[in-house]
């Protein structure tokens, strides 16, 4: 396209259709990295699969950027990539799955148009993938379902069918349907064209699978019973009515289904297609004003993550923003939303987990890095000609408050530097307390393992080693000035001051002590300090 033609409202409308932003989500091990790496496979982005399962010689994936999730072979953060296949731009998001990590989910659940949701086969509707389809469906997020490791033993299809729609309100209605039970995958039937794919794991598994497309007649001399009772639960899906409709779907009411295992790429090119025919596109998105900002209309963006020191060779800070409208150029001048002043956007790139590439333009639905971003926070817009402005991000109250203490005196500078990096990034929220005084901060985190997490990268990035002391508090409030000395002489109870923002935050040792201690002071202010998005 021209120039002229790509920077007119018709050629922006146009790039928007063309991008696919969605995020990988699930409970904890069901596969989400793992079907990054496949689906970039598909695509043709990478060369080979990098989950290679096994003790000892497992590959980290090139979501999984960070040393301890490589080590650990876990993911404790997001990860952005973006590539293209055919004609379509996919910007996939993928995130951790431990609930300790919901906060960065959620906020990556704000930054996309749809949603993947892989269920393990064995395990069905696991506790976080609960909440996730929850809030997926609150948000009117459309959630394509993926039934994933049906190479393995299992639950029966049919059965998981009726826990998504008991259990969750929403309507499955599968596109594809297995041939033969978990653990006898033999391939799926494309429920729109009736036609057979028989699929094969490639040797090692970790190139493309090895597909077929088999007629009705052979496919029965094959697979006998197997073939007639997968034809049998086809009709009975029919007369359910369990097909798709790109309505209740875009309004998160019902949900493709769509069977395979990730890690030995079966059913993973039918998944890319799918979200390339189906996945809504980028569209307007709601602004504070109750507007919706068009796709055409000038640029705007907000920032959703933040995260440093993602390659040792730079040692820098990336701000991830999700473009909502117009089209960026590297280099051009914004205005930050909230403090009204300019912002050069010199430096942006290009996110594929690890790698990064500099681009000149980007569009609607596309994640840029701005790195070295320091002027911007988590839930920023920024935006050029007319002011907009985007709803702030959601965030958990902390239940979990530790002491951070180094006994390295002279690392103290790395060790404040390290403290604050981790505060921008909302890895946890830091706390400043009377008691202890600056130098000893108080880390408050959603669950446990973000203090796993704080702590390694003090060591891996800043080479401070810390230690953590547990505080008896479990549910924290904003209070005020005056709430602040009505607490000063109550016992379990303890006030500091969120660094991020200076918010007064009222600590408890427990919701109990909490309702007491409200009860005795009817005029004490204890607002919920945080939205959490549900």
């Amino acid at each position: 396209m021209s120039q002229s033609v790509l920077t007119s409202a018709a050629g922006v409308a146009a790039q928007a259709a063309r991008r696919r932003t969605f995020a990988v989500i699930s409970h904890p091990d069901a596969g989400k990295s793992t079907m990054t790496e496949a689906l970039a496979l598909h695509a043709r982005v990478i060369g080979q699969a990098g989950a290679v399962h096994g003790k000892g010689d497992r590959k980290g994936v090139v979501s999984d950027w960070m040393a301890m999730e490589q080590q650990r072979g876990i993911s404790v953060t997001s990860a952005a990539l973006q590539f293209s296949y055919g004609d379509t731009v996919i910007n996939l998001l993928d995130t951790p799955g431990h609930a300790d990590f919901s906060e960065d989910t959620y906020r990556v659940l704000t930054a996309v148009d749809s949603a993947v949701m892989l269920l393990d086969a064995a395990k069905g509707l696991e506790p976080q993938t609960l909440k996730l389809f929850e809030v997926c469906r609150q948000r009117s997020i459309p959630v394509i379902t993926f039934i994933n490791k049906w190479d393995r033993p299992g639950h029966d299809a049919l059965a998981l069918m009726d826990e998504i729609e008991q259990r969750i309100g929403l309507k499955p209605t599968p596109l594809t349907w297995p041939v033969g039970i978990a653990g006898h995958f033999h391939g799926v039937i494309d429920r729109r064209t009736g036609v057979f794919t028989r699929m094969q794991r490639s040797p090692g598994g970790a190139d493309l699978a090895i597909e077929e497309e088999m007629g009705d007649a052979e496919a029965a001399e094959r697979y006998g019973a197997e073939w007639v009772t997968a034809n049998e639960e086809l009709e009975l899906l029919e007369m359910t009515g369990a097909d798709h409709d790109q309505g209740t779907f875009l309004a998160a009411t019902s949900t493709p289904v769509l069977f395979g295992a990730a890690v030995a790429n079966l059913g993973v090119r039918q998944l890319l297609n799918i979200l390339v025919e189906l996945a809504p596109p980028a569209t307007a998105r709601p602004t504070v004003s109750g507007t919706d900002q068009p796709v055409e209309s000038g640029f705007s963006g907000f920032v959703f993550k933040i995260q440093a020191n993602m390659n040792k060779a730079h040692r820098d800070q990336v701000a991830f923003m999700r473009i909502c409208s117009g089209r960026f150029e590297r280099g051009m001048v914004v205005t930050h939303a909230g403090t009204g002043r300019p912002f050069t956007t010199k430096y942006a790139q290009q996110v594929f987990g690890q790698g990064r590439d500099t681009i000149d333009e980007a569009y609607p639905g596309d994640v840029v890095g701005l790195v070295n971003a320091t002027a911007l926070g988590i839930g920023d817009t920024l935006y050029a000609d007319k002011p907009v402005q985007y709803p702030p991000l959601p965030s958990f109250p902390p239940e979990h408050f530790a002491v951070c203490r180094t006994s390295d005196t002279g690392a103290y500078k790395r060790f404040r530097r390290g403290i604050e990096q981790l505060d921008g990034e909302g890895v946890v929220q830091v706390l400043r307390s009377e008691l202890r005084g600056d130098g000893l901060p108080v880390l408050a985190a959603v669950g446990p393992m973000q203090f796993e997490v704080a702590s390694f990268r003090l060591e891996a990035e800043f080479g401070v080693k810390v230690h953590l002391d547990r505080l008896p508090y479990e549910i924290a409030a904003v209070t005020d000035a005056e709430g602040q000395e009505l607490l000063r002489g109550e016992s379990q109870v303890e006030v500091m001051t969120r660094v991020r923002d200076g918010a007064l935050l009222a600590v408890f040792a427990h919701r109990w002590r909490m309702r007491t201690v409200a009860g005795r002071h009817p005029g004490l202010r204890l607002d919920a300090p945080l939205d959490a998005g549900l």
